[in-house]
């Protein structure tokens, strides 16, 4: 038996996602999001996807990401937006940094002046998430100060909003403000207006103003909305009212699968898995899953969530082992091993999402994404 669970990856959802992306913003051009293996979907393949869809770049974290893209055939534009190692990559890779300081920007500096190369660079500013970027009262001279570096060529400005979910949006529109207040004071001073981009996912949803030159989402590309149900913004409620050929505005392109390994019958009283926290109060049939805690399967979901087997939700027994975990079946009376268990996704009218997986584990869906898809074996549907 090959270890772990299998993903399965809908390219298509992914391609319409992009879709209503693009519906929402207009002519804005997209800035696709595939840092973290595409939020574990694989980025060599939804990039793929998402070039062929016509996608105007694509963003990744470190500069090992993108040189795997290029090398796997990625000529787009890449942004890398945070590595200030592996600087060589850069150039080798034809790679566009994002430098949030004056040391990132030296460092790139010195190595064009060696190939005799100019690179184009994109700044970050911090107006508020205190990550990374350039910060304080001197923002404006940094920024003139890197546009007169020898081998950078100053193209882009960047900012990244701190409340995912923007349900007060004061904090962001100040956000915004204050980015606007830097690309306006920068471009009188070099004489040249930059490209600039600061609307993720929820930006995207639910605050127009800041679409700016560029949209940069990523959970949305993978079907979710970062918006918790209870308390969705009605900006975000009325952007999703868009729909793709009169169908939900947003598709999730991940289903986790795995199958039944054994199943028990035991009698009434019977402790199941570690610690004795689930015991039987009947007769009952217990599945055994081999998917643990190792393939990215909580161990917050010990009796603490739910799984598909014939179409019906069955309750997690006991505690998420590492390798394994039970499920209690005597309710679908016609389970056998071998059985399909969905642990993420849809089986007949039952479906298990990354919000609800995240609301039990009390997470964030970006999490169970990148944790069930990066040890998850993949399969990729919708190629064509």
């Amino acid at each position: 038996m090959i270890r772990g669970p299998v993903a399965e990856i809908d390219l298509s959802a992914i391609a319409r996602n992009l879709r209503y992306i693009r519906q929402i913003a207009g002519g804005t051009p997209v800035i696709g999001v595939v840092k973290a293996d595409a939020y574990g979907h694989g980025a060599i393949e939804v990039s793929r996807r998402l070039v062929k869809e016509g996608i105007s770049y694509l963003a990744v974290a470190y500069t090992g990401e993108a040189a795997e893209l290029r090398n796997a055939g990625m000529d787009i534009p890449i942004i890398v937006l945070f590595d200030r190692g592996n600087v060589e990559d850069i150039f080798d890779f034809s790679l566009i940094p994002v430098v949030y300081s004056r040391d990132t920007a030296l460092s790139v500096s010195r190595e064009a002046r060696k190939r005799g190369a100019v690179v184009k660079v994109h700044v970050k500013v911090d107006t508020g998430m205190g990550r990374l970027g350039l910060y304080g009262d001197h923002i404006v001279d940094d920024l003139i100060a890197i546009s007169e570096m020898p081998g950078l060529e100053l193209t882009g400005l960047l900012s990244h909003f701190s409340e995912a979910d923007l349900s007060d949006r004061s904090y962001a529109i100040s956000q915004l403000e204050s980015f606007n207040a830097i690309r306006e004071a920068v471009s009188k001073k070099i004489g040249r207006r930059l490209f600039s981009h600061v609307a993720n996912s929820a930006a995207v949803l639910s605050f127009k103003e800041s679409y700016l030159d560029a949209v940069r989402p990523g959970l949305m590309l993978y079907g979710y909305s970062p918006f918790h149900a209870d308390n969705a913004h009605g900006a975000e409620r009325e952007a999703r009212t868009i729909s793709i050929s009169g169908g939900a505005a947003l598709l999730p392109a991940m289903m986790i699968k795995s199958r039944i390994l054994s199943v028990r019958s035991v009698a009434s009283g019977t402790p199941i898995s570690y610690g004795r926290t689930f015991v039987t109060k009947r007769a009952s049939r217990i599945g055994v899953i081999p998917v643990g805690y190792a393939d990215g399967y909580s161990r917050l979901f010990s009796n603490n969530a739910e799984v598909i087997v014939r179409g019906r939700r069955v309750p997690v027994a006991g505690r998420v082992c590492m390798d394994l975990t039970m499920v209690d079946l005597t309710d679908v009376r016609d389970a056998e091993e071998n059985d399909e268990v969905v642990l993420l996704g849809r089986q007949g009218d039952e479906v298990v999402t990354a919000d609800e997986l995240a609301r039990r584990a009390k997470t964030i869906s970006y999490e169970i994404l990148t944790s069930l898809g990066s040890k998850s074996r993949k399969v990729y549907l919708g190629k064509s």
